[in-house]
């Protein structure tokens, strides 16, 4: 598995130093830089080129969540893991609508963020356990809210979709539809292709995004 490089924008020195010490540790990762705040990252960034940004949403300025979003239009190929206190909806929903992949709550473990990090290179979009239930509260009250935006989906690809806005890791999804990991991939490649999008949260966005 070739090297993760990373970058952290975070306010907090003693978080920073916290997660930096455990980056550092895992020779499967490289942390580039720390930025204390959205402009600083902003100006790097496209520099710098990581592969994934571990993000605050309160920062001092401009938020994490408006960071993304300028970035983002960059059209640069990086993903964001949001990394907050924050767990309402509204700052979860922004955050996601925003372009971020991952959300994590600070109370998480140092190795179950590190394992998030490589489950986001991989394809994933890990999530706290609290935010994916929201999530998944949010399908299970409005179970065929799904815009126009799917009709060009297959049945499986809808399926495959829907439980990843679950929130379901890729072998969970192949374990829970009897298909295998390379399957799975597949029809996710699909998926992106017919939506003209680049990841997960995207395409949720442009299918669900009335719920989302």
């Amino acid at each position: 598995m070739p090297t993760i490089k990373l970058v952290i924008v975070e306010d907090l020195e003693e978080v920073t130093e916290g997660l930096s010490e455990f980056i550092r540790r895992d020779n499967e990762l490289q942390l580039l830089s720390t930025f204390r705040t959205a402009e600083a990252a902003l100006l790097e960034l496209p520099l710098l080129k990581p592969d994934i940004v571990i993000m605050d949403i309160n920062l001092p300025g401009m938020t994490g969540i408006e960071c993304i979003r300028q970035i983002k239009k960059t059209g640069l190929a990086m993903q964001f893991m949001m990394f907050t206190v924050y767990e309402n909806n509204d700052q979860v929903f922004e955050a996601l609508k925003a372009g971020a992949s991952g959300y994590l709550l600070k109370k998480t473990a140092p190795l179950q963020i590190i394992e998030a990090v490589k489950e986001l290179y991989n394809g994933g979009s890990p999530m706290s356990a609290t935010i994916a239930r929201k999530l998944v509260s949010i399908f299970q009250e409005h179970p065929t809210g799904a815009n126009n935006e799917a009709a060009v989906l297959t049945p499986r690809e809808k399926e495959v979709l829907e439980l990843l806005a679950k929130g379901m890791l890729y072998k969970e999804i192949a374990d829970q539809l009897h298909i295998s990991f390379h399957t799975v991939r597949q029809h996710i490649g699909k998926i992106y292709e017919k939506l003209h999008v680049q990841n997960k949260t995207e395409a949720i966005n442009k299918v669900y995004g009335n719920r989302v």
